[in-house]
């Protein structure tokens, strides 16, 4: 097994034909071919099944391209970090940003790194905090933002910010910033909410809970910009971190107000791997990221978020 044959099965599986793949590696489709039949026959199993529609991976070969992957995201990380560049800190850093955070961190993030750390390589994954939790177990994210979690024995949790859920509704409801509604009045409408077992959904059902109210959820989306669109559409409120309708509150699209008997917040923290050498290119992305967290909130830029201090994250 070499690295040519992993780079063969990855792009094909990628792109789905071994004519592309070829195109893509800069090699004659034979030798393409001849990589990944020497690797089957090695493995003992069939890593691609041939159909009309192109390369479609077998079981064996979805394992097998996802360890391949990995495989050479590390030796691309290793090249990288070895390149000799006298007092530079160089390496590709992989890091997750929560969907919420993307508007606000995405940009400051990568023009920080790049104007004072040029020598690194950002790559940055978006997604709810369950699964960015997921990557970051399975090594496939070197640092993370993630929300109501404590440390682990496989991770690290460094509390950062703690910011409210606030009720969103159609502007003509008339919700105001300065007036929190009970959880009770926003009960009485119905609700367009986060999937059960969506980590922001477990944190309203608490709420609900100790409040002792039904709702009446209309639908159930995995998405924070179908919920938005849908309560623009009038078909119910939501509830949401007031980072993620910032904007839509001060253009006037939406109205919002924090919810309130009981006040419902959550904790985003800086998830890191326990175990393991941290390079000094993880080390440096994770202290901007911490950096561009804080001034978010002392300039104003975060809604109703407080900072937190070093310590176990706080559950909401």
């Amino acid at each position: 097994m070499d690295v040519k044959q992993l780079k063969a099965i990855v792009t094909v599986a990628e792109v789905g034909s071994v004519t592309r793949a070829a195109e893509l590696l800069h090699l004659v489709q034979p030798a393409v071919t001849r990589q990944i039949r020497t690797l089957e026959q090695e493995l003992g199993v069939s890593l691609f099944e041939r159909t009309a529609q192109g390369m479609r991976l077998t079981g064996a070969g979805t394992i097998m391209v996802d360890r391949a992957r990995r495989a050479l995201g590390e030796l691309e990380r290793a090249r990288a970090e070895v390149r000799p560049t006298p007092g530079a800190v160089t390496g590709i850093v992989t890091v997750g940003l929560l969907e919420s955070t993307i508007d606000l961190l995405a940009e400051p993030l990568v023009s920080a790194v790049a104007r004072h750390h040029p020598g690194v390589q950002l790559r940055l994954m978006t997604a709810y905090s369950g699964h960015l939790q997921q990557w970051l177990d399975d090594g496939d994210l070197d640092l993370t933002l993630l929300y109501n979690l404590d440390s682990t024995p496989s991770l690290s949790a460094r509390p950062l910010v703690r910011e409210r859920l606030w009720a969103v509704a159609p502007a003509s409801a008339g919700l105001r910033v300065d007036r929190p509604v009970p959880l009770e009045e926003a009960a009485r409408h119905p609700l367009v909410m986060p999937t059960s077992g969506h980590a922001l959904r477990s944190l309203i059902d608490a709420a609900v809970v100790r409040a002792g109210v039904d709702l009446d959820v209309v639908v159930q989306t995995n998405s924070m910009r179908l919920q938005k669109q849908l309560v623009l559409a009038g078909r119910g409120w939501t509830v949401l971190p007031g980072l993620g309708i910032a904007e839509d509150v001060t253009q006037g699209t939406i109205s919002a107000a924090p919810l309130s008997e009981p006040d419902v917040w959550r904790s985003i923290v800086l998830g890191t791997p326990r175990f393991g050498r941290t390079p000094p290119a993880v080390d440096v992305v994770a202290q901007e990221l911490v950096r561009q967290v804080n001034l978010a909130v002392t300039q104003g830029r975060w809604p109703s978020a407080i900072q937190e201090t070093d310590g176990p994250a706080e559950r909401a």
